[in-house]
């Protein structure tokens, strides 16, 4: 949807901003909300027009997000500012919803994990971020997409994909649905570790790639997580897993050369160096323990879930040619096949670590 100027100004001028507006341009690389950058004469802003096709419940996401900044703004930690409207809301609501943070000054961001040492400085922000919500409850805040990481339940929804075959594509993945089938009993162990209170329920970024980590220009540190609108309540097996699923490949999410795909454990093992200490007193036994397993698990969920989309007939991935869904699903596999196989040499690093 296009917007004028006139009509983003209006919108702006709604908040509580400082100075006179100069510029609004489109901005970013994000997908899902449409993202401007605000200019006035005193500072910078970023306005973002929120999605209500992904996200169906507008004032809760909100609500959350203001919940966590404030508890970390509370505790000294650089987060998103958000802009409040002038009557004192914390969104723009209406046929558009609208929201206006600060702009964080003098950051970078990483599109693709460039050193081992990168990877650790980005483990270490989002330890910093559980850290520090650590002791915030988490029953608090309500989910935004429910049972988001909830792996029976994906698990599921692909048993009901392979009985269904919408697409009359099961015949062309049997190998990759065993695959799956095959370790049904996998799926249930983090969740059944959260029912019996091992692993507890904590505050979740649930989108942890590196491009939602602002650094310091400089790239020696992180200075704030961003993209909060799936922060919920979940485990930190979680975040952690999904971080390693995308950064400590080899290879891009969609190669379909499956002999560039590998499980680099060098760059899990600087991740945990980043992430393990500053969480070394808040980690729960069972939570060390299954920190290893929380990226298999996070890979084999999306691997699923790609081939899942791929047998309904690719409704819920964009895709760009037939058989992307499944090229996808096959380079997570190959992850978590390489993750099953160096199961203990992964919790020998996390053990050494967190001695």
């Amino acid at each position: 949807m296009g917007f004028t100027f006139d009509a983003l100004l209006n919108i702006v001028e709604q908040f509580d901003i400082e100075g006179k507006v100069v510029s609004i341009e489109k901005y970013g690389e994000g997908h899902i909300n449409n993202t401007f950058l605000v200019i006035t004469d005193k500072k910078r802003y970023v306005l973002q027009r929120m999605n209500t096709n992904v996200f169906k419940n507008i004032d809760v996401l909100m609500n959350n997000m203001y919940k966590v900044t404030t508890h970390l703004k509370n505790r000294g930690v650089e987060t998103l500012n958000m802009v409040l409207l002038k009557d004192g809301r914390i969104y723009l609501n209406g046929e558009d919803n609208f929201r206006l943070c600060d702009f964080i000054e003098n950051t970078i961001t990483f599109q693709q994990v460039d050193s081992p040492e990168t990877f650790k400085k980005v483990g270490e922000a989002f330890a910093v971020f559980q850290k520090y919500l650590a002791d915030f409850d988490a029953t608090e805040l309500v989910d935004t997409i429910p049972l988001f990481h909830y792996t029976p339940k994906r698990f599921n929804d692909f048993k009901q994909a392979v009985s269904q075959n919408l697409s009359n594509r099961k015949d062309t993945c049997l190998d990759e649905i065993n695959f799956v089938l095959d370790r049904e009993k996998d799926y249930s162990v983090i969740t059944n570790a959260i029912a019996l209170g091992e692993v507890p329920l904590r505050v979740t970024h649930n989108d942890t790639k590196l491009n939602n980590v602002l650094m310091d220009e400089t790239g020696s540190h992180g200075r704030a997580v961003i993209d909060l609108d799936t922060v919920m309540q979940g485990s930190l097996l979680y975040d952690f897993g999904d971080s390693i699923r995308f950064g400590a490949s080899t290879a891009k999410e969609d190669e379909k050369d499956l002999d560039k795909v590998h499980f680099d454990i060098n760059l899990f093992k600087a991740y945990a160096e980043g992430f393990c200490p500053p969480l070394k007193d808040v980690f729960t036994k069972a939570e060390k323990d299954l920190l290893p397993y929380g990226s298999y698990i996070m890979t084999m969920e999306c691997g699923m879930r790609f081939l899942g989309d791929y047998l309904n007939g690719d409704t819920y991935f964009a895709t760009k040619y037939p058989e992307h869904n499944l090229v996808r699903c096959r380079t997570q596999f190959r992850l978590a096949k390489e993750m099953q196989e160096q199961m203990s040499d992964m919790k020998k690093i996390i053990n050494d670590i967190l001695k």
